[in-house]
């Protein structure tokens, strides 16, 4: 019975610290979500379609650079908050079995189990998002009931394993960047660093991880765009870059 008891403390005890945590990431990863998605919005159409395979200036140019917009403001919130709930969650997890020498490793492993969860519903939105900004004449949902009758809900997860390849190594990147540059300006001032320093510490490591991850991006665009039965459109990542390459030779690969 002591035990027992002990036990039930324990768990409630532990689910009465670990809810408002949850809450808080829940929440703040949500909006923090949304509204990069929503502000950079103009850049990932200008990117989506330089990274297309008709060019340019046929992909819509500076024309419509919000098409595709509903799918992003449905899916980012709960994919943002997917993510941080997974990535504090396992880091949660990991903290008492790792020294603090492994401390990267934590946020790697974090990280990645937390794209593994939020492209579930990352890549729906992504497939939608990518096809309406190179097609700007054609309304948002036009493009989502299309993908269902064509090709179904498998459709939608096309490029699902492309993602996951792209986000992963980004992730390994740019979350033990961010932690370490983080860590570093504390000590550097002997204290926690405040919302702005974070953020600039987050902005130096997302645009190094881009820079470093942009070919595995580019091959995610196209097999997303990929006419349906193509050869890149089966969603294989090596295919996509050795087309990419073979067609536009290495610059292809970081445009």
């Amino acid at each position: 019975m002591i035990q027992r008891s002990g036990l039930r403390w324990n768990l409630s005890h532990g689910l009465m610290w670990w809810l408002p945590i949850w809450g808080e990431h829940l929440l703040a990863g949500g909006i923090a979500g949304v509204s990069v998605d929503l502000i950079l919005f103009p850049l990932d159409t200008i990117k989506t379609r330089l990274q297309s395979p008709q060019g340019f200036t046929k992909a819509g140019g500076f024309c419509g650079i919000y098409s595709g917009v509903p799918s992003t403001a449905i899916g980012s919130f709960p994919n943002a908050a997917a993510f941080f709930i997974t990535y504090e969650y396992v880091k949660y997890f990991l903290r008492p079995y790792s020294p603090s020498y492994l401390t990267p490793v934590t946020h790697m492993m974090a990280s990645s189990a937390a794209e593994l969860v939020a492209c579930l519903i990352r890549v729906p939105s992504e497939v939608v998002k990518q096809r309406a900004q190179v097609s700007p004449s054609v309304p948002t949902f036009q493009v989502f009931s299309s993908i269902l009758r064509e090709e179904g809900v498998h459709g939608l997860y096309r490029g699902y394993k492309s993602t996951v390849l792209r986000e992963i190594p980004f992730s390994l990147v740019q979350f033990p960047v961010w932690e370490y540059l983080k860590a570093l300006w504390a000590r550097k001032q002997d204290h926690a660093v405040n919302s702005w320093q974070s953020a600039v510490c987050g902005a130096f490591a997302g645009g190094f991880a881009a820079a470093v991850t942009t070919p595995l991006d580019v091959a995610k665009t196209r097999i997303m765009l990929a006419k349906t039965g193509s050869k890149i459109a089966t969603g294989k990542v090596l295919p996509a870059l050795y087309e990419i390459w073979r067609k536009q030779g290495v610059p292809g690969l970081w445009c």
